[in-house]
């Protein structure tokens, strides 16, 4: 059997061909571009519930402001720990009045 024909220890496991995920245009998976989509959002709105501009978030947060800017257009492909920085901002400071 030649090599791109036998199964992967996956498929071996699963007993079944695995197929690869779809990828929208940007070859990025269309779930992580709608959950970056999302997380966005949710960023922006959070950032407005708080009275605060990108530049205060990004100071904060320590993170660029142009970094903030792309998360929040859904374009940013944050990593966890960047994103615990933005949450705790957020979690600091309390709800503008």
């Amino acid at each position: 059997m030649a090599r791109s024909e036998r199964l992967s220890d996956t498929e071996l496991t699963l007993g079944r061909p695995v197929r690869a995920m779809p990828h929208d245009d940007d070859t990025r998976l269309a779930q992580e571009s709608e959950f970056l989509s999302q997380l966005g959002s949710r960023v922006r709105e959070m950032r407005a519930l708080h009275g605060m501009s990108r530049r205060e978030l990004a100071r904060r947060s320590h993170l660029s402001e142009r970094f903030v800017a792309q998360i929040e257009a859904g374009k940013g492909n944050v990593s966890i720990v960047r994103l615990l920085r933005i949450a705790l901002v957020f979690r600091c400071e309390g709800p503008a009045a």
